[in-house]
């Protein structure tokens, strides 16, 4: 991490100034992992459905879940958005035309990229064709052993500078540099980008990310109307690569992501967002500084990083706020192969994993208002709740074998039920997501009809397998992502239309 960075780093980072656990934090956390151990000696003790009580729990907990998400996303709620996005535009508007250039807040993109030469041109050529330019493109080339570096000369007319140093600007387009770092991980390759850029606000993103052609001008103008918000995410589109198991992969994902958008916006509301996807998102420079940058030993510097300007914030009473950007859209490489999906979900979790246990002293704190009281202990939960879904699972498959035969058609009655009403929460979120982002293009509701029926013997048997793979690596303190192989983003690279929608 550069010096500059480092000592703002050591004192915001819970990691290496790690704060008291109070009382109540420690007990939420005892309640998680002891309500599991209670609820699985059970399948021992009974002989009726409640053997089967850690499913049932699981079953429970989600759809209190989901019914706290679609409360705060209730017709109301949406139609509020409208109207505020509409009025905030209409904000947008007054300060456009009373913002002289000279106080325009500038802005700078940031690509870490290792070996993306496949993807790398289509992500730059998106950034080329924005509406609202941004004043600086700076590709920091991590150490790639590829072509990326032929790819920048040639096809941008770049010449590439010593180490460590910045380009001059590309012949074919000015706002473009590079600078080629030794191997050392994205984050590290982030903070060298923050340190040298001064423009105000820094956006990040993914080496396979392709913006959507007002992507740059949404962030801009959600920046210049609020000058307490800190942090902004976009509206990501999975795209994975072509063949039959790739459209499935990405046909199950674009329901994931779109359901994971309308939650991410649910949280904002409550004022408890913590999750802004690293694939793009933009941040405040003032404040990145202040908090030291993004962490270099967490997996998930996106997350790890959201959660220490919440506390930043709270700690030193400056009311910053993290919000989404409707208006700002992409579509981002996923896996398409059960391999790379397994990969990415065990890297996700465990970095989840890893923040949580950082931050375990903000459950259950008044202080920190919705994100202690709502959010942290959510999040405690969340921690085990790949272990209760997988737990359920066997035992039924145990149950069965074991000639239980009541009990597990008692059980699948209560998961048709669940089925059932998830198929409404998800027609719910499809609902919500048209209305706050105005896209029809990226969902069906026939669609989402087969997905939520097929889903939970498939797609969620794979996510909760990679979690559980994720809660493996955590323990072991294995946290390698892995090489991901990418050929193209297609036509998802067009800057009008992302292919369809967690991170």
């Amino acid at each position: 991490m550069p010096p500059s960075l480092a000592a703002a780093f050591s004192t915001a980072s819970s990691r290496l100034s790690p704060r008291a656990m109070p009382l109540v934090s420690i007990a939420i956390y005892l309640t998680v992992f002891g309500l599991w151990f209670a609820l699985l000696s059970r399948a021992i003790t009974s002989d009726t459905i409640f053997a089967w009580s850690v499913g049932l729990f699981y079953i429970a907990y989600d759809t209190a879940l989901l019914l706290l998400i679609a409360r705060l996303t209730w017709p109301a709620v949406a139609a509020s958005w409208q109207s505020q996005a509409a009025s905030a535009q209409a904000h947008i508007s007054a300060i456009e035309a009373s913002i002289s250039p000279a106080t325009r807040p500038s802005l700078g993109v940031v690509i870490a990229a290792y070996n993306e030469a496949t993807v790398l041109p289509e992500t730059l050529a998106a950034l080329c064709r924005q509406t609202d330019l941004p004043d600086l493109i700076l590709v920091v080339d991590d150490g790639s052993t590829d072509e990326t570096a032929r790819v920048l000369a040639e096809r941008f007319r770049l010449q590439i500078a010593p180490q460590g140093e910045i380009s001059a600007p590309s012949e074919t387009f000015p706002l473009l540099r590079v600078m080629r770092l030794p191997r050392s991980g994205k984050a590290e390759a982030l903070n060298a980008a923050i340190v040298e850029l001064d423009t105000d606000i820094v956006v990040a993103i993914d080496a396979d990310t392709a913006l959507a052609g007002d992507a740059i001008a949404a962030i801009r103008n959600a920046f210049a109307a609020d000058p307490s918000l800190v942090a902004g995410g976009g509206l990501l589109a999975p795209v994975c690569d072509p063949g039959p198991l790739g459209r499935v992969l990405q046909w199950f994902q674009t329901y994931e992501y779109i359901r994971s958008m309308v939650a991410r916006f649910a949280w904002m509301r409550a004022e408890c967002l913590v999750l802004i996807s690293g694939a793009f998102s933009a941040f405040r420079r003032e404040a990145l500084v202040r908090v030291g940058g993004f962490d270099t030993d967490s997996v998930v510097e996106d997350y790890e990083l959201t959660h220490r300007l919440h506390r930043y914030s709270i700690e030193h009473g400056f009311g910053w706020r993290l919000q989404m950007i409707p208006g700002a859209r992409a579509a981002t490489h996923a896996p398409g192969a059960f391999g790379a999906f397994l990969m990415q979900r065990r890297r996700w979790f465990a970095g989840y994993l890893q923040v949580q246990l950082w931050n375990r002293d903000i459950a259950g704190q008044r202080k920190f208002g919705s994100l202690g009281a709502m959010m942290m202990p959510i999040k405690a939960f969340d921690t085990l709740q790949p272990i209760y879904g997988f737990s359920a699972f066997l035992l039924l498959v145990a149950f069965l074998i074991a000639g239980k035969v009541s009990i597990v058609l008692t059980a699948l009655t209560i998961i048709a039920a669940k089925i059932a009403f998830d198929l409404l929460f998800n027609l719910w979120m499809v609902y919500v997501y048209r209305r706050v982002t105005g896209d029809r293009r990226s969902s069906r509701y026939g669609h989402v009809i087969i997905a939520s029926v097929l889903e939970p013997f498939s797609f969620q048997l794979l996510r909760q397998a990679g979690a559980t793979w994720g809660w493996i690596s955590f323990l072991t303190n294995r946290h390698r992502w892995g090489a991901q192989n990418r050929t193209t983003l297609g036509a998802a690279a067009s800057p009008g239309a992302p292919a369809s929608q967690p991170r």
